[in-house]
């Protein structure tokens, strides 16, 4: 848990090896409820290397001064992000 909303990460480490690596965020809101997306890579132990980015959307929601994580969406996949986008902008493209 952190005090201060640019101090959440999506990064892991397990036995000292960062198995997820965030690779970038945007906060889309702030206040008692935060929503933030993180653009982010797992590690593929056998290979010792970095997967293609996934996407993450995570609400959290501050408590006793901290925030604590409410949900996820996970985006496993850039086609999945792709179609994301495109049907949020179908949408907004109708008002």
């Amino acid at each position: 848990m952190s005090e201060e909303i640019d101090n959440l990460t999506v990064n892991y480490e397990e036995d000292g090896v960062l198995v997820v690596k965030e690779l970038d965020r945007e906060v889309l809101s702030k206040g008692a409820w935060a929503t933030v997306v993180f653009r982010y890579q797992e590690l593929d132990r056998q290979a010792g290397t970095y997967g293609p980015d996934k996407f993450t959307i995570r609400r959290y929601q501050k408590r006793n001064g901290q925030f604590q994580a409410k949900s996820k969406f996970n985006i496993s996949s850039r086609a999945q992000a792709e179609k994301v986008i495109e049907t949020l902008g179908k949408w907004l493209a109708k008002e």
